[in-house]
């Protein structure tokens, strides 16, 4: 037998590229090449010297090329590390200390890719390759790791310039990451395509499509057994999945921090409207649209978040905290929405949601007691991003660094700064939400500028706010008027566009009793009635222009974080407006 300080190159390929060419410079460096089955053939129709692993293991490959280098002689010979105790060892058995290591793997995502058999599929799995990278990478500090022919050239100046023959430290840490993500791929790619053969619907759901409808083979997927959430009705796209699983989150914190029931509205992974369940006033009431409807406690959160801005909960994601009921089962099947994600369903009304929408409803159920990692991924561009979780708590604590003159935060102040707070939590940014009574009633999210958010909020805010005038009280749709229709003329009126949007005479043509005009004096006195409302930013306000504009919506108490270089001048402009302005400890931009 050789000495274990012969130099010896392990090689054991699929893709064979350049081989002949890299295994031809290794033997004039001085390499013996062990290799095995058809990469041996291979070298030796290229006049190459050639030694069979089966020589050093003196055991015949078994199980049809199944097992060819699973041996002690070869992975001794792999990770032995240069110390008294391993070379003993080595001596000890007759073993050879193998110095390069290349190796690449059977291509099994290329091959699973065209539909095979399951039982062709798991003749692609490579053993022996991914052991072999493996054990070469964890001992970089002696052996050099190949898995990639683009490397040969390297690989070989490397070992030129060097007087051992060798390559140098740091080009064998660089080999050792490169093959421990090509086996973390490749493990991906199995365990992805046994996840569809094995537990398609336990620990993987298909998606009906990606973002758009042209980006298919979606899915969602766990490491876990189980995924924490099921599909009950209809099949979700990606946005419906991004769409419910924020939705869930915020209607979770909202009950843990409220003891109420929570619902919200999504639409493009950012809230339209959020709340919890604080009762509605006659006035809310009909501009909810939810009058002769029973009103449980969940009804009446889902009723407060779907009236935030009924026009962009048009077409929507629901989440509820709690049971879905009968009475917010009706309730949803009244308006346009996409599907819903509860915890559970009273029987009779899933019954009823599964109808909805020719069937095509989707109903989700989620686990409740499901904890995600602490770590999250996302891959754009195919690179991979990582992140600790937005784990930031918004609690009553939260709200207890007040900086300004005013400190009075009444409970039904900081319930609405909790419900605003954690609203931009989930809102795409940057975002502001001002809230009333428990719910969202205005959200400007994704906007580049700070004071945009906070234009774009006040604006609902003030719609939210007219479609309670009295006047809309005493007016009465025709039988045939659909309610979506009425959100658009409701809107349409409380805008003051009538003349714009809608002809007079398809105007009257809606109403069996039409409205008394409102007018902008009218307008601006019931809006000067809007007061004491609460408003929340995910990142500090840079100029105190957002302050001043918000004080004309009637604002009064202000969550956010600081750390503006004009974070005097914000405090003070809260003071000039005698608003209660309250840091909080951390940002949470959510993009």
């Amino acid at each position: 037998m050789a000495s274990p300080q012969k130099l010896l190159a392990l090689v054991s390929t699929s893709n064979r590229e350049n081989l002949p060419w890299f295994a031809t410079q290794l033997y004039e460096f001085g390499y013996e090449i062990v290799a095995s089955g058809g990469t041996a053939a291979c070298l030796r129709s290229n006049y190459i010297p050639v030694v069979d692993v089966s020589q050093i293991t003196r055991h015949r490959e078994m199980l049809a090329g199944r097992v060819k280098t699973l041996h002690p002689a070869i992975h001794s010979g792999i990770l032995a590390r240069n110390c008294p105790e391993d070379l003993q060892e080595m001596v000890e058995f007759g073993y050879q200390f193998f110095d390069v290591v290349v190796c690449n793997l059977y291509p099994f995502e290329e091959i699973a890719k065209r539909g095979i058999k399951i039982d062709d599929a798991i003749e692609q799995i490579d053993i022996g390759g991914v052991t072999l990278l493996r054990a070469a990478a964890k001992n970089y500090q002696r052996v050099t790791a190949v898995c990639d022919p683009n490397d040969y050239q390297r690989i070989c100046s490397e070992i030129e310039a060097s007087q051992e023959n060798r390559t140098t430290l740091g080009l064998r840490k660089e080999l050792a990451l490169k093959a421990l993500n090509t086996t973390a791929a490749y493990d991906f790619a199995i365990s992805n395509y046994l996840r569809y053969e094995f537990k398609a619907g336990t620990s993987q759901m298909d998606l009906r499509y990606g973002m758009n409808s042209h980006q298919k083979e979606a899915q969602i997927f766990t490491f876990s057994d189980v995924l924490p959430v099921a599909t009950l009705n209809g099949k979700p796209s990606f946005i419906n999945m991004l769409d419910a699983l924020n939705s869930w989150q915020l209607v979770q914190e909202l009950r843990n921090i409220s003891s109420l029931p929570a619902a919200a509205s999504f639409k493009h992974v950012s809230p339209a409207g959020a709340a919890v369940a604080v009762p509605l006033s006659s006035a809310e009431v009909l501009s909810s649209m939810v009058k002769g409807f029973e009103l449980t406690a969940q009804a009446t959160a889902y009723a407060r978040a779907r009236s935030a801005d009924r026009l962009s909960s048009f077409g929507d994601w629901i989440a509820l905290s709690d049971i879905c009921d009968i009475a917010t089962a009706k309730l949803i099947c009244a308006d346009i929405s996409d599907g819903v994600i509860a915890p559970e369903y009273h029987p009779d009304a899933l019954a009823m949601l599964k109808k909805k929408k020719s069937g095509k409803f989707i109903i989700l159920t989620m686990n409740s007691s499901y904890r995600p990692s602490i770590k999250e991924y996302r891959t754009v561009f195919g690179l991979h991003l990582q992140q600790e979780r937005n784990n930031s708590v918004i609690n009553r604590e939260a709200l207890s660094d007040i900086l300004t003159r005013a400190k009075d935060l009444p409970s039904s102040a900081i319930l609405d700064l909790l419900v605003a707070t954690i609203a931009v939590k989930y809102a795409q940014s940057n975002s502001v939400c001002y809230a009333c009574n428990g719910q969202i009633i205005g959200l400007g999210a994704g906007q580049q500028s700070r004071i945009h958010c906070v234009r774009l909020a006040g604006e609902k805010a003030k719609l939210w706010w007219l479609r309670q005038h009295p006047y809309l009280a005493t007016a009465q749709f025709k039988n045939y008027v659909q309610r979506s229709e009425m959100n658009n003329i409701i809107d349409v009126y409380v805008r003051g566009t009538l003349d714009i949007d809608i002809p007079k005479t398809d105007w009257e043509s809606y109403w069996e009793k039409e409205p008394q005009e409102l007018s902008m004096d009218e307008r601006q006195k019931w809006l000067s009635k809007l007061g004491q409302l609460s408003m929340s930013s995910d990142a500090f306000f840079p100029f105190r222009d957002s302050i001043n504009f918000a004080s004309t919506i009637g604002v009064q108490y202000i969550a956010t974080p600081m750390g503006s270089t004009r974070d005097d001048d914000i405090i003070s402009a809260c003071n000039d407006k005698n608003i209660v302005l309250t840091r909080l400890p951390e940002r949470l931009f959510h993009h």
